[in-house]
């Protein structure tokens, strides 16, 4: 599968993966500094997300292997891969898998572990928005936040919406194969996954993704892993202290 990206900057390449809902987008003033600092940014659109192509198709192996597809595809090799969320679920299974062209790993607010479902509310949410073929973003914001409370979530959500014609407003991502999938983003590592080379994980304080119980199962996955808490950050660390998190990634590279 041909993903979709933005290339940033010349040097050492690093490839930015978005979490479930988001886009290459979301990455884009990160992606930016990075390459102040000399790395080839490659923020990537992921299948079934932002202007990657759509697929009925989707979980962690299709997923990992469209990376090493795209590293391929581009003659990229000693790579940072960086990965949020879904994201770094899938950061995590390439490295694992294709670690001859990972050099180091850099995983935001996710462990190895199973995660039940829980974005029914805001699939929901932008299952209504999508069939009301609305005519104005206030319009589609006001609409999902009968759903998604939290104004900055709507916010990151509705960076989906493009004009499909004139007048009419459409979402990017395929929500129909998302919705259908939903259980493959909670999946687990496999058990014999694992990576060990230089390996970053960052985790929000206030974030409840990453748990003190989760970080023995991080190093049996990760033993080099190093662990960093970002103060006063929830899920969306990256976005919450875009400072913090670019020292704490900067440092460890």
């Amino acid at each position: 599968m041909k993903l979709h990206s933005t290339i940033l900057g010349e040097g050492k390449p690093m490839l930015i993966l978005h979490g479930f809902l988001g886009m290459s987008d979301n990455w884009k003033t990160l992606g930016r500094q990075f390459a102040e600092e000399g790395y080839q940014v490659h923020l990537i659109d992921q299948r079934n997300h932002g202007r990657s192509p759509h697929s009925d198709e989707f979980n962690y192996l299709l997923l990992a292997r469209d990376v090493k597809e795209y590293c391929d595809s581009h003659q990229l090799k000693d790579c940072v891969l960086l990965g949020h969320s879904m994201g770094g679920k899938v950061a995590m299974l390439a490295a694992s898998l294709f670690p001859h062209i990972i050099e180091k790993l850099i995983v935001v607010d996710i462990a190895p572990k199973y995660y039940a479902p829980h974005h029914q509310q805001i699939l929901e949410g932008l299952q209504a928005v999508d069939e009301a073929h609305l005519p104005s973003r206030g319009d589609a914001e006001d609409l999902l936040a009968k759903y998604v409370k939290e104004e900055g979530v709507r916010l990151f959500l509705l960076k989906n919406l493009y004009w499909k014609t004139k007048g009419q407003l459409a979402l990017r991502m395929n929500l129909e194969s998302l919705v259908k999938n939903i259980e493959e983003v909670g999946q687990a590592l496999p058990n014999d996954a694992t990576y060990s080379k230089p390996t970053l994980i960052i985790k929000g304080e206030r974030s409840n993704y990453i748990t003190a119980e989760d970080e023995k199962d991080i190093l049996s996955h990760f033993p080099v892993a190093e662990i960093v808490s970002i103060p006063n950050t929830g899920h969306w660390v990256h976005a919450e202290d875009k400072k913090a998190f670019f020292t704490a990634v900067m440092q460890f590279l």
